[in-house]
């Protein structure tokens, strides 16, 4: 198994895993109210495409995209609801969560494994072949 693949593995193992919690919570969020329910249905939704997309197509520049720029958004808005709360979705900061530290701890290994494929990636697409002109 080539590094690449295992990067890939990770991007994917890291959105099932916050997709199946986010998908647990959204009974609970609902609860709290529209926006909040939407919200984790609305990252369900996405992490659930991107895991079945990644899996189609591992090693697709705009699948890798999308779930670093999906990961570094959950990541964000986390951030958001324990400080300041998210407008219209979640307006009020939520206490510290230990499932949600760990989610995010997870999202946080998928988000550096996708940059990393990311990295590379613009790494081989710019790189001189031997013997060009400098």
């Amino acid at each position: 198994m080539r590094l690449a693949d295992l990067r890939s593995d990770l991007v994917i193992l890291a959105c099932a895993i916050s997709a199946g919690i986010h998908g647990a919570l959204v009974p609970s969020h609902f609860d709290e109210g529209t926006g909040p329910g939407l919200g984790f249905a609305a990252a369900t939704v996405a992490l659930t495409g991107i895991v079945v997309w990644l899996t189609w197509r591992p090693a697709s520049f705009p699948a890798v995209l999308t779930a670093a720029t999906t990961l570094a958004g959950l990541l964000v808005s986390y951030g958001l609801a324990i400080t300041s709360g998210v407008p219209v979705l979640h307006p009020h900061p939520e206490p510290l969560d230990g499932l949600a530290l760990a989610t995010k701890a997870i999202e946080v290994v998928g988000l550096l494994a996708a940059t990393s494929l990311l990295r590379r990636r613009v790494a081989i697409t710019h790189a001189r072949p031997k013997g060009a002109l400098s």
